[in-house]
């Protein structure tokens, strides 16, 4: 999470006016995304660019430190990301982590190879002659975590060898007069206890970085960019319900008042209550609100389809006609908001002011022929980092925190029929239940998604003295850190049985209560 600033200076989340940024190459790591997240939690700015920025760009952006990621290649394969020694010349201090580290140690005359052994996960580390300067203070002897299968066997001229570990005699070095240092783990990780340390004493201790980017900054910023972007002119988005429309939209309305109208299309398949919830959420904070009650238009789109892909076809389709049908009424509304994340754009390639609208985003996916200009005010922020923005905002607890939610709701947890009436209300009856008892366990910040699935089955069960053909609810709880990856969440044998008894003698359409224990891969976390 973000931290409260120590200064009164703001970051900017356009990267081109930062007034303190660290710039992270990326050779394509499975933990770039992360060192980025990393060094923002230490309340310092900081982007993601390929590996292949040409140095003038980087010049221009002036930042006060540069972070090598780690790859998969090795640094003496033909055709391996190279270190730009030219980078060098800028005198700006570098960290190299894994990959990093082997491509400048490389590159400046040290020797990498492959070791006898790879070293993946959690690793003793032993530190030589203290640590020097960028482990100074850390145990002598301490886990880390590494990931990867060269080795750095003697470091260049100058620089001084830190620690070492079983498969890496060079587990870290530095050349502290030039601002060079290097480590074989990844600090980034959790498993990694003093990456946080490391982290730190680099961006602080040797890049001179202070703590400007927090919560607050990060609104102030924004404010002034979207009242710049907008000036008098009106503004339109389109809410889903979830965090990231919601903070977008709170932003702005903190930016330019009743510039704005929010259009919520209510297609009918949200979870209990939600719909009501975002409805009061935004009449607290005065936002011109249109609330589309679509229910029935959407379930007559629906009717007579089973097949998950030509749901999601139909909703999509559906809230295009309903979105387009309000922004029609709107004449003079010139400006898109969308919430866009950081996330979206490095995985899009995307670049600052690109106005692709994608299907995956919160306006479900707009024609380009609606002639909007974007505003994108979470552009440059992770999701942590929006839920730290809404927080700040004053958005409720329970729309800061929900958990990810699919755009065509609860209808791709309707599995092997059609979606209805009667159904939906089963499966938000049900799941309410979960939640409530997710909630009362503590252990709903704890799990990436937790929620009920509908099976269109029906079998046989006995309550009372009769027998029953009801439904099968089934049970999904995963946790995961980025949705990439899930495993199935080990939730406590009683709070299973107070979930289960409760489906079944509250819902009487459901007389049976399954668990999912798969996980992702093989398994997607939704059933569609």
């Amino acid at each position: 999470m973000l931290e409260s600033p120590t200064t009164e200076a703001g970051a900017s989340t356009a990267p081109a006016q930062a007034s303190e940024e660290v710039l992270v190459l990326d050779f394509g790591g499975q933990y770039s995304q992360l060192i980025a997240r990393r060094i923002r939690e230490c309340g310092v700015f900081a982007e993601l660019l390929p590996a292949t920025t040409g140095v003038e760009a980087i010049q221009e952006r002036a930042p006060k430190g540069l972070v090598l990621s780690g790859g998969p290649a090795s640094v003496y394969e033909v055709g391996a990301p190279r270190f730009p020694t030219e980078l060098l010349e800028l005198e700006i201090p570098v960290l190299g982590i894994c990959y990093g580290m082997q491509a400048m140690v490389q590159a400046l005359g040290g020797r990498v190879e492959a070791a006898e052994a790879g070293e993946f996960g959690r690793t003793d580390l032993a530190l030589i002659d203290s640590g020097g300067h960028l482990l100074a203070g850390l145990p002598e002897e301490q886990h880390c975590w590494m990931s990867h299968r060269d080795a750095v066997f003697e470091p260049p001229d100058g620089f001084t060898a830190l620690a070492s570990s079983p498969g890496s005699p060079v587990a870290a070095c530095e050349y502290p007069d030039r601002g060079l240092y290097g480590i074989q783990f990844h600090p980034e990780v959790v498993h990694t206890p003093y990456g946080t340390e490391i982290l730190n004493r680099f961006l602080r201790d040797v890049a001179g970085c202070e703590q400007q980017w927090s919560p607050q900054s990060v609104i102030e910023e924004q404010v002034g960019k979207i009242r710049a972007q907008v000036g008098e002119g009106r503004v339109i988005c389109g809410l889903s319900g979830g965090v990231d429309s919601s903070v977008a939209a709170l932003l702005v309305h903190k930016a330019i008042g009743e510039q704005l109208t929010c259009v919520f299309v209510d297609h009918g398949l949200m979870r209990l209550n939600e719909a009501e919830q975002v409805v009061a959420a935004f009449e607290q904070f005065g936002i011109p609100l249109v609330h589309v009650e679509a229910e029935q238009r959407f379930l007559e789109k629906l009717a007579g389809h089973d097949e998950p892909e030509r749901k999601r076809k139909i909703i999509g389709e559906e809230f295009i006609r309903v979105f387009e049908e309000e922004a029609t009424k709107l004449e003079d509304a010139a400006f898109l908001v969308q919430g866009t994340l950081y996330s979206d754009v490095i995985e899009s390639g995307g670049s600052e002011g690109a106005a692709t609208i994608k299907s995956h985003h919160n306006v479900g996916g707009l024609p380009e022929d609606l002639e909007f200009e974007l505003v994108e005010p979470l552009r440059m922020l992770f999701k942590d980092e929006v839920r730290a923005v809404g927080a700040e905002l004053g958005l409720p607890e329970r729309m800061v925190w929900r958990q990810p939610f699919p755009g065509p709701g609860l209808a791709i947890r309707i599995v092997g029929g059609e979606v209805s009436k009667e159904r939906l209300d089963i499966l938000r009856a049900a799941d309410a239940i979960l939640q409530e008892e997710i909630r009362a366990a503590d252990l709903y910040r704890q799990l990436w998604q937790s929620f009920c699935v509908l099976p269109v089955v029906r079998s046989v069960g006995v309550q009372g003295d009769g027998r029953t053909y009801a439904y099968p609810i089934v049970i999904r709880a995963v946790t995961s850190d980025d949705a990439m990856t899930a495993d199935w969440a080990r939730l406590p044998y009683d709070l299973l049985e107070r979930v289960s008894n409760r489906i079944i003698n509250e819902i009487t359409d459901v007389n049976r209560v399954a668990l999912d224990i798969s996980s992702k891969p093989p398994a997607t976390i939704e059933w569609e």
